[in-house]
């Protein structure tokens, strides 16, 4: 068995063309989240994956073997939850509500502009769509959020300053009024909640 215990976070610093032509592992999120593992690449070789401890491993990576040889991992299609807003009786902010109320019970969400994603939880598709939200079960690649200390380190290069203006502490958060608004839906959605 090669083991592999170096990773390139989205293969960074590497020759594109190398990236490329490296062997695939196609794995899914429980297995990625793990920094101990056995694969199969797609040279059918065994690989015996040794990261330090706490580390993922997200779709775009790349690990280096024992022999330098590259391997890119691939994010596995899996069930997963879909979660949009409801466009005829809800605002897209219904998905911040939404990924407060599952950050909360330490869900591990994915996060996109238009929709989340989480793993199949009919507790939690049915507490979502008492939330005016549309919960649909697909087969998609999962890349849940890392959280604040994740183990792939984010990097602007030297020259990025985070300070974003003054070092006289941070700015008061404004938030609009309608984002305020925190009324109930009249509307009757029937007995069983939303259904689209």
């Amino acid at each position: 068995m090669l083991t592999a215990s170096k990773i390139f976070p989205q293969g960074s610093g590497l020759a594109a063309v190398l990236i490329r032509r490296a062997p695939t592992i196609e794995l899914d999120w429980d297995v990625r989240q793990k920094s101990r593992f056995d694969a199969t690449d797609s040279q059918g070789r065994q690989i015996g994956v040794f990261l330090p401890r706490g580390t993922a491993v997200r779709g775009g990576d790349v690990l280096v073997a024992e022999d330098g040889s590259l391997i890119r991992v691939i994010a596995a299609p899996q069930p997963v939850l879909r979660i949009t807003h409801c466009t005829a009786h809800g605002t897209p902010f219904d998905l911040t509500r939404a990924a407060y109320h599952l950050g909360n019970r330490h869900v591990p969400i994915e996060l996109k502009p238009d929709h989340l994603k989480i793993e199949p939880d009919h507790v939690l598709a049915d507490m979502l769509r008492s939330m005016h939200l549309i919960v649909v079960a697909v087969e998609e690649a999962f890349e849940p959020e890392g959280g604040a200390y994740g183990s792939h380190e984010h990097s602007h290069g030297a020259d990025h300053d985070h300070s974003h203006g003054s070092s006289k502490g941070p700015k008061p958060l404004v938030l609009a009024p309608e984002l305020l608004d925190d009324h109930d839906h009249s509307h009757d959605h029937g007995h069983h909640g939303h259904s689209h």
